[in-house]
């Protein structure tokens, strides 16, 4: 019996109603996407009118259901973005420790994911993100203990967070926090930041302005200039 998941040419033939097609899609989801489409209209399956209008569509997306939507009838690519059946049911079961190792290279960690009881960083000559926008917090306290050098770790905060560095050591280097929540503000998270600082930065803050538009593929090719910013 076939896999009712998936067409006789290898498609996924999963609908975008599925659980998890409403979860937040991130940068990295959306330039997927983007090479995706590039690669399929290298091919010959798009038009160059197609994927003009998919890269715009893919650029300003926000969920996986319009990802998906937009490489559901190109064959089967791996890495392709669609929604796993039970995305959307996260487990709330938080680790005890999560290890975060980066030298040379950059890590982020933004979306549904799931805080952990503790976080050890490392980063050498490279960069740490952590986005609690949207993060899955279960707990009242994370324990961070970092070691910086020639790095950064960056905390975006959500709404009801406190950030504490009592216990950092400096030597070369800067740590930036936001002030605590105002009066009446209940604390969602209290994260607390230990370890050392070699050369680099610690920060934390909420997520800044949103970035401004992005020409599209073609837009970029005929060095069109950039839209106009869009304000309030």
């Amino acid at each position: 019996m076939a896999d009712p998941q998936s067409s006789k040419d290898g498609q996924s033939d999963l609908p975008a109603t599925s659980a998890g097609a409403e979860l937040r899609a991130s940068h990295a989801d959306r330039d997927q996407v983007v090479e995706l489409l590039q690669v399929a209209a290298g091919d010959g399956r798009l038009s160059a009118e197609e994927l003009d209008d998919r890269l715009e569509r893919a650029l300003t997306a926000r969920t996986y259901a319009e990802l998906a939507a937009l490489t559901t009838d190109l064959p089967a690519t791996a890495g392709a973005v669609v929604p796993p059946p039970g995305a959307g049911a996260v487990s709330v079961t938080p680790k005890e420790l999560v290890r975060i190792d980066v030298r040379g290279s950059s890590v982020r960690r933004d979306g549904r994911w799931v805080v952990p009881k503790a976080l050890d960083v490392t980063a050498r000559g490279g960069s740490v993100t952590l986005d609690f926008t949207e993060a899955v917090i279960t707990q009242p306290l994370l324990r961070i203990t970092a070691d910086v050098r020639g790095g950064s770790l960056r905390l975006i905060t959500g709404p009801g967070m406190l950030v504490e560095a009592d216990d950092i050591a400096l030597h070369g280097s800067g740590v930036t926090l936001p002030d605590p929540p105002g009066p009446g503000v209940p604390v969602v998270l209290r994260v607390e930041i230990a370890g050392q600082v070699r050369g680099g930065a610690i920060s934390a803050g909420p997520p800044g302005p949103p970035r401004p538009p992005r020409r599209t593929f073609w837009q970029w090719l005929r060095r069109a200039p950039r839209p106009p910013a869009i304000t309030a």
